[in-house]
């Protein structure tokens, strides 16, 4: 790569401050045809901020008054060269900078391109390298924190040594294949089942943090589903902390979903207050009602909200029915009015639903409401503040097919089937686990993972 590439790295917009960076062997060479300092020197110190001056060296016309810094490689994002001018925010000093870094030698920079010159120049594996990505788009604390804990290299030690156990193992059938006559240690059938356990057991640990680590990256929906007037706008607004839906005693005031993104004790949330279901000759009210089974059915969690204060209705029946007990919390709303609510009845329809007893007009129940969801998010499996969580698409489908190769390597050694076959299975394993990381990675997954990256990044 002796190319030098260049790139806005703060967002488009206006700011007290914005960032363009130079990496590659010209960068420094190119700061100094374009940066003055008052004293006229051309020097710069590794590591050290300078205040100075952008100037067009054809012209002597100055673009701005600025902070420049060289870093010299290795010590730098990229393990290259890089230069980073702090000028003032906002797209005219901006483009005009860059382009003029341009005439100076740069090129732009393609989206993720800084980011992958690090992971090319051995500064960050794969997976860190998708956590700075991760970081940019946390849209909470949980995100972020799991973005953190990859991008300090955790999920990537795990890999290794999964993959190193292994090794050893291949190594070990290999030699009894190899060298059947020798006098090593032999590789039966048991013994090769007995030291794949705590491999399956580690990819299976870390397996069972995907599903929680798909709703720290895109957010657990929630939909707050009931009849009218039971409640459902007053527990959003309660969630919301603030009065975001209409909370009257006319029946269909909701007439379509509202959807509201939230974070609740660090996780991202979208939280859906739908229309109330019941029967209605009301043509729009009636699209509502089916906007809100489309996201009833489509939601992660359901919050079902009935009236303590009524008997089970037609309508509270039919949606008791249709729910899901394993992805339902049943929100016994209106606890501070005079049970009339046939709990047992209830309970015969959506038997094993969680329960939860409230008063949104007290605000009784919210903080058990907020533990259940969080509960479901962690799912008991998963610690709030554990360190390695599987947020990645690519890493939970790489890590499901190296366990599948592994369990059809037990089912293998359970027929009795030669070695040679086994091992075409645990290589393959080898193999899947070793793309996480980036050391079995082809030039298109490179390609991909990158693309994704914003621009400057």
């Amino acid at each position: 790569m002796e190319d030098t590439i260049a790139a806005i790295s703060t967002p488009p917009g206006e700011g007290g401050i914005g960032i363009i960076r130079i990496s590659g062997e010209d960068a420094l060479s190119i700061l100094k045809k374009i940066f003055r300092t008052p004293s006229g020197k051309t020097e710069m110190n590794d590591h050290l901020l300078v205040y100075g001056h952008i100037q067009d060296p054809e012209n002597g016309q100055i673009l701005d008054e600025v902070l420049s810094v060289y870093m010299k490689a290795p010590r730098t994002y990229t393990a290259e060269d890089v230069v980073e001018i702090d000028c003032h925010g906002g797209i005219v000093p901006l483009r005009k900078i860059l382009q003029l870094v341009y005439r100076c030698g740069a090129r732009p920079a393609e989206p993720g391109e800084f980011t992958e010159r690090a992971f090319l120049n051995g500064r960050l594996d794969l997976p860190q390298a998708e956590a700075v990505m991760d970081m940019i788009s946390a849209r909470a604390d949980k995100t972020y924190d799991a973005a953190i804990g990859q991008l300090s290299g955790t999920l990537s030690e795990k890999i290794r040594d999964i993959r190193a156990m292994l090794m050893d193992i291949r190594v070990l059938v290999t030699v009894n294949i190899e060298y059947p006559d020798e006098d090593i240690e032999i590789m039966t059938y048991q013994k090769l089942k007995e030291d794949l356990q705590p491999v399956l057991q580690k990819t299976a640990a870390l397996l069972k943090t995907s599903e929680t680590g798909r709703i720290l990256s895109s957010g657990l929906k929630i939909a707050i589903v009931g009849k009218p007037n039971v409640g459902k706008s007053s527990l959003m607004n309660r969630m919301l902390r603030e009065s975001r839906a209409i909370v009257t005693d006319i029946p269909g005031t909701t007439r379509d979903t509202i959807r509201e993104d939230m974070k609740l004790r660090g996780i991202p949330i979208s939280l859906i207050d739908t229309a109330g279901i019941r029967e209605t000759e009301d043509q729009i009210e009636a699209l509502g009602i089916e906007k809100s089974r489309d996201s009833w059915s489509s939601a992660d969690l359901v919050l079902l909200v009935l009236d303590a204060g009524k008997p089970l209705s037609d309508e509270d029946v039919e949606i008791l029915q249709h729910a899901d007990p394993e992805k339902t919390i049943v929100i016994v709303n209106k606890a501070d009015l005079p049970e009339k609510l046939d709990l047992q009845q209830m309970r015969n329809l959506i038997p094993g639903a969680q329960e939860i007893s409230a008063s949104m007009k007290q605000g009784d129940g919210l903080e058990k409401i907020e533990d259940a969801i969080e509960q479901r998010v962690y799912k008991g499996s998963v610690q709030a503040n554990q360190q390695v969580i599987i947020t990645n698409v690519r890493h939970k489908q790489l890590l499901e097919e190296a366990d599948h190769h592994l369990n059809d390597a037990v089912k293998l050694a359970d027929m009795g089937e030669p070695l040679e076959i086994i091992d075409l299975d645990l290589e393959a394993a080898y193999e899947n686990l070793g793309e996480i990381i980036g050391d079995a990675v082809g030039d298109d997954v490179i390609e991909e993972v990158f693309s994704r990256f914003c621009l400057g990044k």
